[in-house]
């Protein structure tokens, strides 16, 4: 039997899974790819980039690197799916935990429907090898044309991503230097 709070957990994962394919979806059939809209003056606009899936658009040893890259993304998210039910079934996790990580598997698993299903979804590649869709571009301070704060252009589910990592970070670390001083 799923506890209360492994409910609350999934559904929060599934509506921020939902949020990020609903905005990927938009920008995907309102923009042209490259487009940007100014939303806050200079400093917040939507760029609608498409890279290979890593951090900063980088890419990782042609297909053959895609291919595997997407499998490492399914194992660590079954992994960490495994792991919040597990904590969550033993008691032994606080809830802000637990919602940190599931935080980081949403995200995961937003940036995974991208790159198994959107080559496919939009005609342009086999099951796997999908472009992650981007357009969050906060290029906060900038010094003429040289230099911006901020230049990478990120999605919803890499903010799932950073914001569950920092909070574990800054906030539930006690829960983590526990289980390294039990073993």
């Amino acid at each position: 039997m799923r506890s209360k709070r492994g409910i609350r957990l999934l559904l929060l994962g599934v509506l921020l899974v939902v949020i990020d394919q609903v905005i990927k979806y938009l920008v995907k059939t309102n923009m042209e790819l490259g487009e940007q809209i100014f939303v806050i003056g200079q400093w917040f606009r939507l760029c609608f980039v498409e890279n290979e899936g890593m951090a900063f658009g980088m890419s990782f040893g042609g297909q053959v690197g895609k291919f595997l890259l997407s499998l490492f993304r399914i194992i660590l998210s079954g992994f960490l799916i495994w792991w919040i039910r597990s904590l969550d079934k033993k008691g032994t996790a606080p809830t802000g935990v637990l919602v940190g990580l599931t935080l980081i598997t949403a995200g995961a698993i937003g940036n995974i429907i991208d790159s198994l299903f959107y080559g496919i979804l939009w005609g342009y590649a086999p099951f796997m090898f999908g472009k992650v869709v981007d357009m969050f571009f906060f290029p906060i301070i900038r010094d003429g044309a040289r230099v911006i704060f901020f230049s990478p252009v990120f999605n919803f589910a890499d903010s799932c991503v950073t914001v569950g990592a920092f909070y574990l970070i800054l906030f539930q670390w006690k829960f983590f230097a526990k289980d390294d001083k039990k073993e």
